[in-house]
């Protein structure tokens, strides 16, 4: 699949699909749902210019971490942090780029998410401000917010319809611009969903992404994923994301190990290391 993603015969996109497979993602399984990147950061201009590098995410670095000024926040919590059992390692970010309720939150105008949503929020929507209404809006609040680092999956680059509230769900409004929640609110450079998608899937396959597509690569599925690289790189989750960090047949007690199931389910969970 390299040597085939080297000589372009597959497209990026198929390319972090299979690699997704091969690392145990699945489109059957939300806590293990298929991660892709966010590879833009201009959702202002009224025209997207792909020559443009300026126009594209950092790929080398984690999402947490692509806005300078939140390094420092984060390497303080890393350097800081001292669990007194000496069960848990240090680590930069308490969430994951990738859990199920990111998934539900993402794809919440199309079933079966919008019913996944309302029973994982005890049997209605979330309240309006902290729904997905609007990817300027989703890319701002990362950058602002070192403790959000959700990754995108791969229906932003090809599915227009999870856009659209065509099903007319009633999801609130804000509360203090009091704008009601329908569609979602695109870049101004999108003139409609499948625009939007069109114009996505072009950057992603853009000769900018195709030369630095591997520095996230090694973030996810690499060696940036965990050890001396991972910490270097301010790319360190919580222990129990990663592959074999908790060994759940061991526990006796039928309590902790639900817990902790519970834990690795709703926490997210690092792909298998490639």
């Amino acid at each position: 699949v390299l040597q085939k993603w080297v000589n372009r015969e597959i497209s990026n996109f198929d390319y972090l699909i299979q690699l997704n497979t091969m690392a145990g993602r699945t489109y059957n399984d939300l806590a293990q749902y298929p991660v892709f990147p966010w590879i833009l950061r201009d959702y202002t201009s009224e025209e997207l210019d792909l020559n443009n590098p300026a126009v594209f995410r950092d790929l080398s670095k984690p999402i947490g971490v692509v806005n300078e000024k939140n390094a420092k926040t984060v390497k303080e919590k890393y350097e800081n942090f001292e669990d007194p059992l000496g069960i848990i390692d240090k680590f930069h970010y308490g969430t994951h780029y990738s859990n199920a309720a990111g998934v539900m939150h993402y794809l919440i105008r199309v079933e079966p998410f919008t019913t996944l949503h309302i029973q994982l929020q005890s049997g209605r929507f979330d309240c309006a401000d902290r729904q997905f209404h609007s990817i300027p809006a989703t890319w701002q609040a990362l950058m602002d917010n070192p403790n959000d680092v959700k990754e995108l999956i791969p229906e932003f680059f090809y599915f227009p319809e999870f856009l659209e509230n065509q099903n007319g769900f009633n999801l609130g409004q804000l509360q203090i611009s009091k704008e009601v929640v329908n569609d979602v609110v695109l870049p101004k450079w999108a003139h409609s969903p499948e625009d939007f998608i069109y114009k996505h899937r072009k950057a992603l396959e853009s000769e900018y992404v195709s030369a630095h597509l591997h520095e996230w690569i090694d973030l996810i599925f690499g060696y940036k994923q965990r050890g001396p690289a991972a910490m270097e790189a301010l790319n360190v989750f919580y222990y129990c994301t990663y592959e074999g960090a908790v060994d759940l047949d061991a526990l006796t007690d039928e309590k902790e190990r639900k817990a902790l199931e519970g834990m690795i389910n709703n926490f997210g969970q690092t792909p298998c290391q490639l």
